[in-house]
């Protein structure tokens, strides 16, 4: 039974089936009302726009998408978004490391790391130094940097904690796995 309210809704009664029970996944309805469908065992949330798909991409990229909000809204008073916040902290770990090694480390391409390294540059919160040959460019955390990550960390340990309560140990050690095994994939 449906405790929240979707669109007036607040019933499961009150909602109108849009597919039947689909053998693979047992009594799984996909139920609507109003502008929402609700996959009612895999509890995803779509609107009419975003369609239910069995395109594995499609479904990691609007998941991705969600998480990114839910952490990027957790870090909105800092004034830095997940994935610079990621960058930050892996800047912190590796310790003044090559645009290449730290490129290499996050899974990014060169140019994609540089554009996101300009921004934070310009907010101070980076700067990037000759390394041993001109070649070699280093990025180094700025103290503000470092007060910035310090900062903002316990809002993302918070918005992780909620992630991890709702997937519970078990689902979260096999999230893991599985995007683990999929990044290795060529």
């Amino acid at each position: 039974m449906l405790s929240a309210k979707f669109n007036g809704c607040t019933a499961l009664s009150d909602f109108t089936t849009a597919s039947p029970p689909d053998a693979a996944f047992g009594s799984c309805y996909v139920v609507s009302c109003g502008e929402l469908i609700l996959d009612s065992v895999l509890l995803r949330v779509y609107t009419y726009k975003m369609l239910p798909t069995q395109c594995l991409c499609t479904n990691l990229r609007r998941a991705a998408r969600g998480v990114s909000k839910h952490y990027d809204g957790a870090l909105d008073g800092f004034g830095i978004n997940v994935a610079q916040y990621s960058l930050l902290s892996n800047l912190k770990r590796l310790d003044q490391p090559s645009i290449s090694s730290l490129a290499e480390a996050m899974g990014l391409d060169r140019s994609t790391l540089g554009r996101n390294l300009r921004v934070l540059e310009g907010a101070g919160l980076v700067k990037l130094t000759e390394g041993a040959d001109q070649r070699n460019r280093l990025v180094c955390l700025t103290a503000a940097g470092d007060e910035r990550l310090k900062a903002a960390l316990p809002a993302w340990e918070a918005a992780q904690q909620r992630l991890m309560d709702r997937l519970g140990e078990e689902k979260r050690t096999q999230l893991l796995q599985l995007l683990d095994e999929l990044a290795g994939s060529d």
